[in-house]
């Protein structure tokens, strides 16, 4: 069995660092669903995602997606979201990029919960 995502955490005064790599997909929803939830549970609420090493994010990842931001909306936080052009170009498809606090890198992304 392959694992199609992979990622770190990096655990801030104010926030949490997250950065995956692979494939955001059906496959790999289920735990990223189950694992971000925990992460906005443990605190800091303040998340920092970094897709920007992400190969594919298809209608599931995305969907997992706007229930994290709303979970995380729900408990005071904010999400901040680090893509590459793939990840950026499939949510401008389905128009997310109006929904989303999107980022070409980690550093603007942190200025983004301090400011």
């Amino acid at each position: 069995m392959t694992v199609s995502l992979r990622g770190t955490r990096e655990v801030k005064e104010s926030y949490q660092l997250v950065r995956l790599t692979g494939l955001l997909d059906a496959f790999s929803e289920p735990t990223f669903k189950k694992v971000l939830t925990k992460l906005v549970d443990d605190g800091p609420k303040n998340i920092v995602l970094d897709l920007s090493k992400i190969d594919f994010v298809d209608s599931s990842g995305l969907g997992s997606l706007v229930l994290l931001f709303k979970k995380i909306q729900t408990d005071q936080g904010s999400l901040q979201i680090v893509t590459n052009s793939r990840v950026t170009q499939t949510m401008k498809m389905v128009h997310l990029e109006q929904f989303f606090s999107l980022h070409t890198t980690v550093e603007s992304a942190v200025e983004k919960i301090k400011a």
